[in-house]
């Protein structure tokens, strides 16, 4: 059931609190001194954060609030986290102010793990804003449009700060008006439980993305109708201004770039950097033609290091040893679009008789492209 009105007692975590014995009359010198010792704040972020917080004054209520924290099942980790991204926490009274607002995000159902990795990432805004007056209503409406539970929390941690919203304010008009304009309900419902930020914006700035979208022909029946959308509510219009001028640098036409657009939304969402380094790759590396990468647009999403770089340049390697007939017969389906594990699985397959070093070139390849922190692929996840 969602609405579970029992706060269960955590388990004990393994964090420890620190012990924190340094003594001085300069109040800006302890909270320095207490964020470095006793929660595990960097020198650099703990001489910022004294700037607007003095612990002098309360640091008993400093140590409770991180005994709460540890008693909540905090990491170490989390803990200092937390205090960097919103340091005036350590002022709260942890019964009176914390213990409410965890108590509701339990009681919506979400899991200690997940409860506190959202806190975490968002702490000032789900501790600091009285979630108690937003985060059930909010849930209310998310049942009412998503219908299940399990598509509620997949929402609530995709985008955490939902809970803070008047939903029916910032998405009810929203998702009414797609329904208007025959974007399926079961669409509506997929695309708010994955990306739940799209809806979350003004009646007319909604609007508008909306008729922009529907203006360049995108079908609302179709899913990739709702990810232009969401790809144009994204960023705005000067960063979408200068996408286009890289992809124009590049030798595309407007035409073109509307096609890929169409194809694949995604290939707007990257960031500058990113198309311009992918394109340089495909073309001034790999020697693809502008008009190929029109077609195959979602190339653009995929991750450079992880991806692109070590599989085709083991392509580059099988080509040379004249295992594969020409450059433009590159099988764009299996070397990118295949997922890691068939990936592995039908290029060892395929080249284990004429090139049986193929899966080591790729390790290699894999870590240079990632600075030598990818992990080694072992011998296992090809069989």
């Amino acid at each position: 059931m969602l609405f579970n009105f029992i706060f269960r007692t955590p388990a004990k975590s393994s964090y420890k609190l620190p012990q924190f014995t340094t003594k001085t009359s300069n109040p800006h010198s302890f909270t320095v001194t207490y964020l470095i010792t006793s929660c595990g704040v960097s020198p650099e972020s703990a001489i910022s954060a004294s700037k607007r917080l003095d612990l002098s004054k309360s640091p008993n209520f400093a140590d409770s609030v991180l005994a709460f924290l540890n008693n909540q099942g905090f990491t170490i980790s989390q803990v200092s986290k937390v205090i960097c991204r919103y340091p005036r926490i350590l002022l709260c009274d942890p019964e009176k102010t914390l213990l409410p607002n965890f108590q509701i995000l339990e009681n919506i159902g979400l899991s200690r793990t997940d409860l506190n990795a959202i806190v975490t990432a968002r702490p000032k805004a789900i501790l600091h804003t009285k979630v108690q007056d937003t985060a059930l209503p909010s849930v209310d409406y998310l049942r009412t449009v998503l219908g299940s539970d399990d598509l509620v929390i997949t929402a609530i941690k995709r985008f955490p700060l939902a809970l803070t919203y008047d939903l029916q304010v910032y998405a009810a008009e929203n998702v009414r008006m797609l329904l208007q304009v025959g974007v399926p309900d079961a669409t509506i419902r997929a695309f708010l439980a994955r990306q739940p930020r799209t809806f979350f914006t003004s009646a007319d700035r909604f609007r508008k993305v909306v008729r922009d979208v529907m203006e360049m022909g995108f079908d609302p029946s179709k899913y990739r109708f709702l990810w232009a959308i969401h790809a144009i509510r994204a960023m705005s219009k000067l960063t979408w201004d200068k996408k286009l001028e890289i992809y124009k640098k590049w030798g595309w036409s407007k035409d073109e770039i509307f096609i890929a657009f169409e194809r694949c939304p995604g290939c707007m969402m990257a960031s500058t950097d990113k198309i311009a380094r992918m394109l340089d790759f495909l073309v001034n590396t790999m020697g693809w033609e502008s008009s190929y990468i029109v077609q195959w647009p979602i190339v653009i999403s995929f991750s450079l290091e992880k991806r692109v770089i070590p599989r085709c340049l083991v392509y580059q390697y099988v080509a040379e040893k004249g295992l594969v007939e020409e450059q433009e017969d590159f099988c764009f389906t299996k070397w990118l679009m295949y997922s890691e594990k068939k990936f592995l699985k039908w290029v060892v397959k395929r080249y284990e008789d004429e090139a049986p070093e193929i899966l080591k070139l790729y390790r290699k390849h894999l870590n240079e492209a990632n600075g030598s922190t990818t992990s080694i692929l072992r011998k296992r996840d090809v069989i």
